[in-house]
């Protein structure tokens, strides 16, 4: 009796997500979580936004199994380390200071997007026949193929963390702030469970909003004209050229979004005096807000907190959402009832000594992430936790 073939697993990049059939992709990727989008992931390279001249070579990955796709990825061969929010540039470093170069890599992630979500999208059939260690060799082996050095996978979702855990794990944890609906009616709502000083404090800065003449307007899709769209986007320029360097989105990436993922886009525009004085983008996925981008010219007290957070609020329960991502930096979230969590990363060093190099730090820097966690846990501004 002839013994069962063991099923064949492969994997290959594409150099432009527009070798891939759409129809392939949507069916792996579905239409729930925005950032793994074909639209999303197409604007990106037709913009020029996700190319080699930007050190952002599109290099996806392709699952096949027995010859047929089962598997696809967002990913990039890169030639710095910009636009990651997981930040390895004490490894570049360490690479140069021994003459040992760091770069390329490749990098299994959502540009620009530090959200966690799913990022290999996989059929079941796959899913249940790889394991961490054989889908670390197809990656590891396919780094050395491209003439890499190292592979990332960035922000995965919990069902992608069960595919990297194993006993040779490079694994990282950051902390975030997000906010959760616990059922809540409207803001009002919200703010009843938090502390008494704590709400107090909110409504006192959302008064100086309306005391200095700053409204707000909700733009969705299709709704946001090009001049709401050209104001955006002078606003979100300026963020970045406020430290010194030019955006890593250009406008024409914006414009197409409008275009090919209008259901998720939302604009909330601040406008004082008839004027758009800020704006902030959001993208809304099948449960979460996601709070993207935003900007303005001119500093207003508690301008940033209002229309990046509490507007983001508001608009997650006017949409009925579980939760709201506002994005990667902290801890003045905390004392608006933005909860820590942990994200995670996995990494594979392809060099043996800078290996165990990267793991010892990776094990250090845990500690020092879990106990800021746990202090963050225990400063949560809820009234259950109010002093009599």
């Amino acid at each position: 009796m002839a013994e069962p073939v063991s099923p064949k697993i492969t994997v290959e990049t594409c150099a432009s997500i527009a070798t891939i059939p759409q129809q392939e992709w949507q069916r792996l990727a579905g239409c729930n979580h925005p950032f793994v989008r074909y639209e999303f992931l197409q604007a990106l390279e037709t913009s020029g936004c996700t190319a080699p001249k930007t050190g952002w070579t599109p290099s996806h990955l392709v699952f096949r199994l027995n010859g047929d796709i089962c598997g696809v990825a967002p990913a990039y061969l890169k030639s710095h380390s910009m636009g990651e929010y997981v930040f390895d540039w004490s490894w570049a470093d360490a690479y140069q200071r021994y003459g040992q170069p760091y770069y390329p890599k490749l990098l299994i992630a959502v540009p620009f997007t530090p959200s966690q979500g799913p990022r290999l999208l996989l059929t079941a059939e796959l899913r249940a026949l790889l394991t961490p260690q054989r889908l670390d060799d197809l990656l590891t082996n396919l780094t050395e193929q491209l003439g890499g050095h190292s592979w990332h996978l960035l922000f995965p979702d919990q069902a992608d963390q069960a595919l990297l855990h194993h006993e040779q794990e490079l694994h990282r944890i950051g902390c975030q702030f997000h906010w959760h609906n616990r059922d809540y009616q409207d803001f009002d709502d919200f703010l009843g469970v938090l502390t008494s000083r704590k709400r107090k404090s909110i409504r006192k800065e959302r008064r100086q909003i309306s005391d200095q003449g700053i409204r707000f307007r909700h733009f969705h899709g299709r709704d946001i004209s090009d001049q709401v769209l050209s104001a955006f986007y002078v606003f979100y320029q300026a963020t970045y050229l406020k430290r010194g360097r030019p955006p890593y989105l250009n406008q024409p990436f914006f414009e197409q979004l409008r275009e090919t993922l209008p259901e998720h886009l939302h604009l909330i525009m601040a406008i004082r005096e008839g004027e758009m004085i800020a704006g902030a983008l959001f993208l809304a996925g099948e449960t979460t807000l996601y709070g993207r981008y935003w900007g303005c010219l001119e500093e207003y007290n508690h301008l940033h907190f209002e229309t990046c957070y509490y507007q983001g609020i508001e608009l997650a329960l006017t949409l009925g959402l579980q939760h709201f991502d506002a994005g990667a930096q902290g801890e003045h979230k905390l004392v608006r009832g933005f909860e820590p969590m942990l994200t995670h990363s996995w990494h594979g060093i392809l060099h043996p000594g800078f290996r165990q190099a990267v793991e010892s730090f990776t094990h250090e820097e845990a500690s020092h992430v879990i106990s800021y966690f746990d202090d963050a846990q225990s400063a949560l501004p809820f009234r259950q936790q109010e002093q009599d």
